[in-house]
């Protein structure tokens, strides 16, 4: 799965970053959030939700446990999706 060391001591430490640094996410409004508060549109985007919104996983209270839990599982669909793909253009070549 893995070709060299330096690639499982980087997926390591990305899911580390991941489940530690998720923690200190900004609760403020991002730059698309804020201007939709600003012109006051944001109700439109009510009906919008997600899995990981806000750092949160349905059935955890809102924490640091799921704050660094939605991270980590972030970054391993993410992985999984990226080497999926990279499995597939390889095998095409």
């Amino acid at each position: 799965m893995f070709k060299s060391k330096n690639q499982l001591i980087s997926l390591a430490l990305i899911l580390l970053i991941a489940g530690f640094l998720s923690n200190f996410a900004s609760s403020h409004p991002d730059g698309l959030e804020r201007v939709a508060e600003d012109l006051g549109f944001i109700s439109q985007a009510a009906g919008h939700t997600s899995v990981l919104e806000d750092y949160s996983l349905p059935g955890i209270p809102h924490s640091g446990l799921a704050g660094g839990l939605a991270g980590i599982l972030g970054c391993t669909l993410v992985f999984a999706l990226v080497f999926s793909l990279s499995t597939v253009i390889k095998r095409l070549k």
